[in-house]
């Protein structure tokens, strides 16, 4: 069996796993830490969020630094304050056994002044974010001509939330380093070009396959339509009574509105978005660690970062636009060897984007039935029996009352006594779900699939002259108005998948647009003026490979 002592680590470090209960390094560890252990060597690791990652960098930094020098000799850079105190904490316990090793954290949102001072005291090693790192060299805050290492963790996080200019700049201003260490969960085309520019034939390693989901989560997706999304979501936190996990939505708005409307049904979550303060950010986050919330509701860009262990779920309230972005959305859950779930609640028309997905990280999904009502209150009542027998009532002083209970529940027989105890405590269950819809959206015999889908490459050929049901003309008239956005044929587009996109990150009909105007860079979509809101409200400012999509009324470009 490989051991930490077996890696190449001094013994100070070893017992500090040892006295952290780590007795085995995971595979991204025990691939790493030889290399890192050489201190001369560029690498790139990819591996998935919950391997190890921090100690596979953290305890070779804490070896090859100096105690003796008080400047800093180290530099990570991580996407989120989240992720930055993560990492600090997790260090300070590797190096609780080396006295005179100081690490500072550095990020926005807190004191910039009491920072300066902790760096002034000396450190050797500095864990940071882009733009706070930034302020402080701009500054002339912190000294890192004399940096030898360089970490990049979470670096595809770092790019996806648009600081490939910053960590360009860092790098730039860390001009004597002697290595650079890059670790990602997934490989894009933008890493690989950093890596070439700013690195010299970076050993890599790879544990598990890029841009692949962890195999510890079973991924499930539950298909209903799209009014019906709310009602599912609900139904699927319900039917797993035991859940702690995350819901990921596309919008903030969708995050407050969803978590305001379950915290008036009585259920324990909060919204974690970019309209929150630093201070409220930091009182949610407490709060979901800490369990006294169950369930935590959160956009892609505030959820980056947040590492939370024991989380069971993870539920996309919708798909996220690109496959990177599921990755680390399932890779909530499912960490440190610990198994969990992922589920995404579709409509009929994102089943090809669920198996585009799964091809992309080559993890089977399993499609599952939306629960009925009574399978809710069946899971429900289970689950509050067992939490009824493995109740300790060792504690406290039961006993005294025993009589009294006795005295008051003579007349009653044992089964009364326990249906007037469900009653209590699922009335609200059983009145809510007695005559519960079913939700699931039903596939449809393979001829009127067929024809819809020749209807759909029909579309091109509409232009703009389609009849709704009520036989109303539709195009060519003051019924439409015409969208600008900034796709076209360039990013891979053809008509007929352009409208499907569309359509499915609005969730509108085929019927509201009229004709479609494809050009190299940009398209012009004509489409009922009644519907124009809502599909610039679900595309406009979201994502395609990296790009942020422009969407607007052409007429007020």
């Amino acid at each position: 069996m490989i051991t930490f002592e077996g890696l190449g680590l001094d013994a100070k470090l070893v017992q500090a796993t040892n006295a952290l209960g780590f007795t085995q390094p995971t595979p991204i560890q025990e691939q790493a830490i030889p290399v890192l252990l050489s201190g001369t060597k560029d690498l790139v690791g990819l591996a998935q969020t919950g391997t190890g990652k921090t100690a596979a960098f953290g305890l070779p930094l804490l070896q090859l630094v100096s105690v003796k020098e008080k400047y800093p000799q180290a530099l990570v850079v991580c996407p989120t304050r989240e992720l930055c105190l993560q990492i600090v904490n997790e260090v300070e316990q590797f190096k609780k056994f080396i006295p005179g090793m100081h690490v500072v954290a550095v990020y926005g949102g807190a004191s910039i002044g009491a920072q300066i001072r902790d760096l002034k005291r000396g450190v050797q090693l500095v864990v940071a974010t882009p733009g706070r790192l930034i302020d402080l060299i701009e500054r002339k805050a912190i000294e890192l001509e004399r940096i030898k290492y360089v970490v990049l963790d979470e670096a595809d996080e770092m790019l996806n939330m648009g600081f490939q200019d910053d960590i360009e700049f860092i790098l730039q201003n860390t001009p004597n380093r002697e290595a650079t260490w890059l670790f990602s969960a997934t490989m894009p085309p933008e890493i690989r070009r950093v890596s070439k520019k700013y690195m010299e034939k970076p050993h890599e390693i790879t544990v598990g396959k890029v841009n692949t989901a962890n195999k510890n989560i079973d991924h499930q997706f539950f298909v209903t339509s799209a009014q019906h999304r709310y009602q599912a979501l609900k139904r699927l936190i319900d039917f797993n009574p035991g859940i702690y996990g995350i819901i990921f939505t596309r919008t903030k708005a969708d995050a407050q509105n969803i978590a305001e409307k379950l915290t008036r049904e009585g259920y324990d979550i909060d919204a974690l978005h970019g309209d929150l303060t630093q201070q409220q950010r930091d009182k949610v986050m407490g709060e979901f660690r800490e369990k006294t919330l169950q369930l935590l509701i959160a956009t892609d860009v505030a959820a980056r970062g947040i590492d939370v262990q024991g989380i069971t779920h993870v539920i996309n309230y919708e798909l996220p636009d690109d496959t990177e972005v599921y990755t680390h959305r399932s890779g909530r859950t499912g960490r440190a060897g610990n198994t969990g779930i992922c589920m995404s609640i579709i409509h009929s028309r994102e089943i090809g984007k669920i198996r585009q997905i799964e091809r992309m990280v080559q993890v089977p999904f399993h499609k599952l039935e939306i629960p009925a009502g009574k399978d809710v209150c069946r899971k429900q009542f289970f689950h509050f029996m067992e939490k009824l027998l493995e109740l300790d009532i060792s504690h406290g002083d039961y006993e005294t009352y025993v009589p009294m209970l006795k005295e008051k529940f003579a007349d009653i027989s044992k089964e009364e006594v326990l249906k007037r105890v469900a009653a209590l405590e699922f009335d609200r269950f059983l009145k809510y779900y007695e005559n519960a819809e079913d939700l699931n959206v039903r596939e449809r015999p393979r001829e009127f699939r067929d024809r819809e889908n020749r209807e759909f490459s029909r579309t091109s050929k509409d232009q703009g002259r389609r009849r709704d049901t009520r036989g109303r003309e539709f195009g060519g008239n003051g019924d439409y108005t015409k969208l600008f956005v900034n796709l076209g044929t360039k990013d891979g587009f053809y008509k007929a998948s352009f409208l499907q996109f569309i359509l499915d990150m609005s969730d509108l009909r085929k019927e509201v647009l009229g004709r479609i105007d494809m050009k190299e860079m940009n398209s012009w979509i004509e489409i009922d003026k009644k519907a124009a809101n809502q599909m610039i409200r679900s595309i406009d400012g979201k994502k395609y490979r990296g790009r942020s999509i422009r969407m607007n009324e052409a007429d007020r470009r």
